[in-house]
């Protein structure tokens, strides 16, 4: 069974795009980083590889997508409460990120959203498991 997470993605700028993620507070793993490609560090189990395009390319047979103008995947992360998911989106602002969706809150679950500086996009959830509708 799987015990780790790693989310590859293509970015144009790899040096713009490491630098994006550790103003969100993110660490690179300096020991899978090198011209082509950059492993930032989510927590224990979970990694982004950010790869050049051309890098990327080499693993895949198809087009890479142009994540402004079509999705390709919804990166959702946990955070440990409302005000820290509205920190980083916050931040993430402030780094050049763009919202495509207003923050949403459910009571026991508040979740907010950005594109990243490749267009792929991120939401950031928190969950109160205390407040959480029950299944009946």
């Amino acid at each position: 069974m799987a015990t780790k997470v790693f989310i590859n993605l293509p970015v144009k700028d790899l040096e713009q795009s490491k630098s994006f993620f550790q103003n969100l507070g993110f660490s690179v793993n300096p020991q899978f980083t090198d011209e082509k490609a950059s492993c930032l560090v989510i927590s224990e189990s979970i990694y982004v590889m950010l790869l050049t395009n051309a890098y990327f390319q080499t693993f895949i047979k198809t087009e890479i997508c142009d994540a402004r103008k079509a999705t390709e995947v919804l990166v959702a992360l946990d955070a440990a409460s409302k005000e820290e998911v509205q920190e980083i989106i916050s931040k993430a602002q402030a780094a050049g990120a763009q919202l495509y969706a207003e923050p949403q809150d459910y009571g026991w679950m508040y979740q907010h959203s950005f594109a990243d500086l490749d267009g792929h996009k991120w939401e950031f959830v928190y969950m109160d498991s205390s407040h959480m509708p029950t299944q009946e």
